[in-house]
């Protein structure tokens, strides 16, 4: 039996269409308001324009993926799993695949088909869908959503809000902080809005001249504070400084610290699956004994790297391994498995993947995802303080944070 409260979500993105879709099971008046000319406008490029929907680790996986307040999202995370996402899109005609760590992509590598899944739902719960309609403010009376006004100055009466509207990271796919703007004239505290998933700026220039060259599976490790954070993945040379999986998932944790005007150092593992025992064994075998450096080298990693890397150590290129004196050698190594990179300063937030920071989870209901300051403002998605590393994390807190929000807007 269709229940009659008005349910407005505020948002098209992925937290935003899961709302309405689960509102409207239970509701038969569901609005979705949207500022662009279509839903999904973020989604259509997350995974470089493939869709890492999700992953396919279970709920406890993924919170520990979760950087930012993950015990806040162990009710949602329980109450619409990455499973249940998974059934839901396939069962749509959307064939999904696991990749590398669990990540989970269409099979046709087109984000196009995972909105298409979304939309369709949306027409066949009969959300009345609103585009190009920029909501500017929820109407509150007595501590309770009354309705929601447009910049048109309109006015749309209704029972609950689901604020779904994105942080501030691609500010092109309409997240420009609407949603943290509204929230603190309604009271609501909204922590700093910080780059997360994003590329660094680093001070040694003779890298930046390395643009394009990737190398693969290196282990990042640096010390934030008193604790040792590693992370592993691709390292992508820019012309400003760092990027790829690895870079990416060090700055979640490096957005949280005042990073020093004289740069914060991490080091680099090329080898991580070598020890250096292991690498001082195969310098002085027999079988590399009388090869050139650089050649050796070279079957590893870019020769641009290399010839670069060995002019930096001083160590000239056409030396044979059996001539490197042994000084030469162990700085080779050291730099091999412990390469010093200084980090300047973390890339833009508007280049970032996702938001770190937001709606401060302490006032809000984790088990509805409603505010306890207001009755019938709910939460979903980036717009709150919370954040996970690459793989699909972050899209599958928005799905179940919109989830549960959709669920007890109706209640």
């Amino acid at each position: 039996m269709m229940k009659n409260k008005k349910v407005i979500i505020i948002g098209g993105g992925p937290a935003g269409m899961m709302a309405a879709i689960t509102a409207a099971e239970n509701s038969s008046d569901v609005i979705l308001m949207e500022k662009n000319s279509e839903v999904g406008k973020k989604l259509r490029i997350t995974g470089g324009g493939r869709c890492n929907v999700t992953n396919s680790g279970s709920p406890t996986d993924i919170m520990e993926k979760v950087v930012s307040n993950s015990k806040f999202l162990y009710k949602s995370l329980n109450a619409f799993t990455s499973k249940e996402l998974m059934e839901l899109i396939e069962r749509k005609g959307c064939p999904l695949k696991v990749e590398e760590k669990g990540k989970i992509f269409p099979v046709s590598d087109n984000s196009g088909d995972v909105i298409k899944v979304f939309e369709e739902l949306l027409e066949e719960k009969r959300v009345k869908i609103y585009l190009q309609c920029e909501a500017k403010d929820i109407v509150v009376e007595d501590n309770k959503v009354v309705g929601v006004k447009t910049s048109d100055q309109k006015v749309f009466l209704c029972d609950a809000v689901i604020l779904a509207t994105g942080g501030v990271s691609y500010p092109h796919t309409g997240s420009t902080g609407e949603g943290h703007t509204i929230s603190k004239t309604l009271g609501h505290g909204v922590s700093s809005l910080k780059p997360s998933l994003i590329s660094m700026e680093i001070r040694e220039k003779w890298l930046t001249e390395m643009t394009g060259i990737s190398l693969n599976s290196v282990v990042i490790k640096t010390r934030i504070g008193k604790k040792t954070i590693a992370v592993d993945g691709d390292l992508l040379f820019t012309h400003y400084g760092i990027s790829g999986p690895s870079v990416f998932q060090l700055s979640t944790y490096l957005n949280k610290v005042d990073l020093p005007q004289e740069g914060h150092e991490i080091s680099v593992d090329f080898v991580p699956k070598v020890t250096q025992e292991e690498l001082k064994e195969r310098f002085i075998s027999s079988e590399y004994s009388n090869k050139q450096i650089s050649t050796i080298l070279t079957e590893y990693w870019p020769k641009k790297f290399i010839t670069g890397l060995l002019d930096k150590l001083n160590i000239d290129h056409s030396m044979s391994m059996n001539q490197l004196i042994k000084k030469d050698r162990n700085k080779l190594m050291n730099a091999l498995k412990e390469f010093k990179i200084t980090v300047l300063r973390l890339r833009s937030v508007k280049d970032a993947i996702v938001t770190s920071g937001g709606i401060a989870v302490k006032e809000v209901n984790p088990a509805t995802m409603e505010s306890k300051l207001i009755k019938g403002l709910f939460f979903a998605g980036e717009v709150l303080d919370v954040d996970a590393l690459t793989g699909g994390y972050n899209l599958q807190i928005a799905f179940s944070t919109g989830y549960v929000a959709g669920m007890n807007s109706v209640e």
